[in-house]
């Protein structure tokens, strides 16, 4: 009896894990633990869940938990607006439209991120221009001061998580090749998307400088994820590749935002030509050096040991940010504020590093990454938002396409160029070339910077219809950048790191620089 039992019972279990292995192969539940995945640690569930919601086909219980409360903080905000606003936030009003387009560009983002493991901020950018050329949502001149306002706080996360995750060691040990690859192809970029904007798009010599101080700029949206997956599998952590890529993205992105503000402000500003030309040095200058000092305030106030000490940290760097941002840009030295941003995220990092910090991880830095989880979608939004396709010039699109593509190229080739001297391979040259053609990030900041401008009556000598129109050039050419290098970036990184990279675990082999030992676990800056 007991051994027919025994028999019953190996084959009811044997039975079992049959279907389930059957079960697990099929190409629905593959694609459900695309989008669903198990929860990290032990979780506690309703004893109903399950037979209800069955996992993978629907989120577990934590996870849906998380969400609901994300929905009921979307409810509650959205009634006290109400309460306090009135037909705005009504279904008809301008908000609840720009409050929708947010929701659905953030769920879109995650969807399109799980299907196809591609950058999120494509799906939210895309979603931005569906919902404009639906009509979906309309930004009146009240309201679009309020878009202005929120790009510039989106552009003051990036840049201070750009300067918190610069890793001081890395600069000084490795400064020649972090230069090296984030200033040389982002000079040749600009150049040559300034000459063939000029001769391609009919741009003016200044706006196309302005075009390419933009363009130029990595994206380390779409860079970083990659690098931390090929990083993660042992790829190129021999010579510490992620880390050298990481840290001159972080270069790159700094100068290129400084420059596009000195250049955007001498067009716009109504001084003379020597002031101009005085006022970029000295805003570089006093932006490293103000923001330098603010850095330095932030590791002594507050003090280490208080008990809020994380709050308030974050506090001052991003009260800190927004102030140097707003008001560079009221006295007319807008070169000032991106830099001091950046400058004061690095040196605060620096400090709280002896103090028991680890760089690009702590407690603060992680605010930050919070933070842009909800401006992401706002941003890349809010941009795609600025597009009309009925009014796009198809010739604008076909040769600024041309435009882009003949100058990735021409930076891929000269990033395999000037490595040199970098302890590296003709291969690994090569994927860093690869690495470097992704836009995202600072186009979506920057782009629709020079149309705001115009449309507040600010100009630049030339008649107003024609600045509308470069200005919507340059938008348009930041959002093409986008759509194009974004996703060729981030498959073409995906392909050729595991091929042109050489391979060795983690465990076994710390990141290396020209054979100097590196920390394989820290990076030296968070994804934008």
């Amino acid at each position: 009896m007991e051994h027919n039992n025994y028999q019953r019972t190996g084959v009811r279990v044997y039975t079992f894990v049959d279907e389930t292995e059957k079960q697990n192969s099929k190409w629905w539940h593959k694609l459900c633990l695309r989008c669903h995945q198990p929860d990290s640690t032990p979780s506690w569930r309703p004893s109903w869940w399950q037979k209800i919601f069955p996992f993978p086909l629907f989120p577990t219980y934590r996870q849906s938990a998380q969400q609901l409360c994300i929905l009921f903080f979307f409810l509650l905000i959205w009634g006290i607006a109400y309460v306090e606003i009135g037909e705005a936030v009504t279904p008809d009003g301008e908000l609840f439209s720009m409050t929708v387009l947010v929701i659905v560009a953030y769920l879109m983002g995650w969807l399109w991120l799980k299907v196809t493991t591609l950058p999120a901020l494509i799906a939210m950018l895309l979603t931005g221009i569906l919902f404009q050329n639906l009509h979906l949502v309309h930004m009146t001149d009240k309201y679009r001061k309020l878009n202005q306002d929120l790009r510039k706080v989106a552009l003051v996360i990036i840049l201070m998580r750009a300067g918190l995750g610069l890793d001081a060691k890395v600069l000084k040990k490795h400064y020649t090749a972090v230069l090296q690859l984030g200033l040389l192809p982002w000079i040749v970029e600009c150049f040559a998307i300034c000459v063939s904007s000029h001769y391609f798009l009919s741009l003016p010599w200044i706006w196309g400088f302005l075009l390419g101080s933009m363009i130029a700029s990595v994206s380390p949206a779409v860079v970083v994820p990659c690098l931390f997956r090929l990083r993660d599998s042992g790829y190129g952590v021999a010579k510490g590749i992620p880390t050298l890529l990481l840290a001159a993205a972080a270069i790159d992105d700094s100068i290129s935002v400084a420059v596009f503000a000195i250049i955007l402000n001498a067009m716009f500003s109504t001084g003379s030509v020597t002031y101009n030309i005085v006022v970029g040095p000295l805003s570089i200058l006093a932006g490293i050096g103000l923001g330098s000092l603010w850095g330095a305030i932030a590791s002594v106030i507050p003090e280490k040991g208080d008990t809020y000490v994380v709050p308030l940290r974050f506090l001052i760097l991003f009260l800190g940010g927004l102030f140097s941002l707003f008001i560079s840009s009221l006295i007319g030295w807008s070169g000032a504020g991106p830099l001091a941003i950046v400058s004061s995220g690095f040196v605060a990092a620096f400090f709280w590093e002896r103090q028991g910090w680890i760089v690009n991880k702590n407690p603060v830095s992680n605010i930050f990454r919070i933070l842009w989880i909800f401006f992401e979608p706002i941003l890349f939004a809010f941009t795609g938002a600025q597009i009309t396709i009925s009014s796009l010039d198809p010739e604008v699109i076909k040769m600024g396409a041309i435009c882009l593509v003949a100058c990735l190229i021409l930076r891929m080739i000269a990033t395999f160029l000037v490595s040199f001297g970098c302890g590296l391979n003709k291969r690994e040259k090569l994927f860093i070339g690869v690495t470097w053609l992704a836009k995202a990030t600072v186009q979506a900041a920057l782009g629709p910077a020079a149309l705001d401008l115009v449309r507040n009556r600010q100009t630049s000598g030339l008649p107003p219809l024609e600045e509308e129109k470069y200005a919507k050039t340059i938008l348009a050419m930041s959002v093409l950048s986008v759509v194009l290098s974004a996703p060729l970036g981030a498959i073409l990184i995906a392909i050729t790191g595991p091929k042109l990279l050489s391979r060795e675990p983690e465990s076994k082999a710390p990141e290396r620089i020209d054979g100097n030992v590196e920390s394989a676990r820290t990076p030296a800056i968070t994804p934008l």
